[in-house]
């Protein structure tokens, strides 16, 4: 039995790492990140009926308070394309969807659901943090390349200024609208969700906040039974709450904060 099962573990061991090998040769230059990133953020923000963002004026503190949050990310010393993205952040004012998600090229974007479902800004932060590792690991620009190819991405993200331009113009324009709505509901593989989670754990533990914040989300969703259908294909709430909880403790990590207060108030300036 075991002649027959190793070879076999060692071929599929074998083909995945050529997989990985090509898929990484052939990824994009990281400055397409960013270009397909501009172009997808203004999509999403041409359809204000599917992504109602919510106004800065009037709601200044918010955006101050949500901003603040990804500087101290982004500072913590351990994001690694910290300076090469635009990280800019949107609220989408919409209660009912407990979500973020964050665009190659670090368009970030935050529902307001989710910030009244939470409980602190550690949680938050967490969250964030892992939105933030899709990016800045280039999950979502993996995705995008399995899922449109080299060649779109790479015309998607020059704009397409081809000889034949009205042509390519319109296509390219229904080609950015399809990679709007694909990077609102990109469906990341389980190691690269496991990675995320990581990866939120390390960013917050160069802050002063709890380090394992991202476990808190898991455990309120957790403790109210079933799962949303954009966890449907993640791994277990339980189980990312051990491996967060368990990444945080082996890395030692001193914050501590929550902000539970500031934080509350926050939440009540959401209408």
């Amino acid at each position: 039995m075991k002649k027959v099962i190793l070879p076999a573990l060692l071929a599929a061991t074998v083909f995945n790492f050529q997989c990985s090998t090509l898929r990484s040769a052939l990824m994009p230059d990281i400055t397409q990140d960013a270009a397909m990133g501009k172009q997808v953020d203004a999509e999403i923000r041409s359809k204000p009926s599917e992504y109602p963002i919510l106004a800065e004026q009037g709601n200044e503190e918010v955006y101050r308070y949500v901003r603040n949050i990804t500087q101290k990310i982004l500072q913590s010393g351990t994001v690694e394309h910290a300076k090469d993205f635009a990280w800019e952040v949107k609220i989408i004012n919409d209660s009912k969807t407990l979500n973020a998600f964050c665009t190659p090229g670090g368009y970030i974007y935050v529902y307001t659901g989710l910030i009244k479902y939470l409980d602190s800004e550690d949680q938050l932060a967490g969250v964030m943090g892992h939105e933030i590792a899709q990016a800045d690991k280039r999950h979502s620009m993996k995705q995008m390349v399995d899922l449109y190819g080299v060649q779109m991405i790479a015309a998607v993200a020059a704009g397409a200024a081809t000889a034949n331009k009205d042509q390519k113009t319109q296509e390219t324009a229904q080609q950015i609208a399809q990679m709007g709505s694909a990077v609102v509901g990109l469906k990341f593989s389980r190691n690269h969700e496991t990675e995320a989670d990581n990866m939120s754990v390390a960013y917050l533990c160069g802050t002063d906040y709890n380090s394992a914040g991202a476990a808190g989300f898991f455990k309120k969703i957790g403790s109210q039974g079933g799962t949303p259908e954009f966890l449907s294909t993640h791994p277990s709430p339980p189980n990312r709450v051990q491996n967060i909880e368990a990444q945080a403790a082996a890395k030692n990590c001193a914050g501590k904060a929550t902000n539970q207060g500031q934080y509350a108030r926050i939440k009540s300036l959401l209408r």
